[in-house]
């Protein structure tokens, strides 16, 4: 089965399927190709009512907070349902066009670096825990992926329809 961003997880984890949880995260790539981007070109639309670059990276940031979230709860074996989210709500009642675009790199960052200093400390048993994200039920490990996953779906959206 070929999935879409539309099937959220699966989509997500089968971009990354196949490469490992920490080295994911402590990839430099996406850093290093946002600041290729200056703020004017952070600011451009490529078609009316489009998230701009800032507010891509303001949600990319968004989703990683929430996702490594609930991740913390699912490593300490919280029987959580892991849940949907508004991404228009969260990017419609943010700052991201206010603040400069560095502000908002750095923001991922910082968030990037709490996220790998969260899985640095986990062990292989808790990413091996399992818990229900929609219908499909998914190891941490691959929970995790999945957020990377996310990331590189975007990052690819800026590459082919702004840059």
């Amino acid at each position: 089965m070929r999935y879409t961003p539309k099937d959220g997880f699966p989509y997500y984890f089968d971009l990354v399927k196949n490469l490992d949880c920490k080295p994911l995260f402590s990839s430099l790539s996406t850093i290093a190709f946002l600041n290729t981007i200056n703020e004017e070109k952070a600011a451009y639309r490529y078609a009316p009512n489009k998230w701009n670059i800032k507010q891509i990276v303001g949600h990319i940031t968004d989703h990683e907070r929430i996702k490594i979230f609930r991740a913390f709860l699912m490593s300490r074996n919280e029987s959580v349902q892991l849940w949907g989210y508004d991404q228009n709500f969260l990017v419609d009642n943010s700052r991201f066009e206010e603040l400069t675009f560095k502000q908002l790199i750095t923001d991922f960052i910082n968030v990037r670096k709490s996220s790998l200093s969260f899985i640095e400390a986990l062990s292989e048993n808790q990413l091996k825990i399992t818990g229900m994200a929609r219908q499909y039920e998914i190891t941490l490990e691959n929970f995790l992926k999945s957020i990377v996953g996310h990331e590189m779906h975007h990052i690819k959206i800026i590459k082919e329809r702004y840059i």
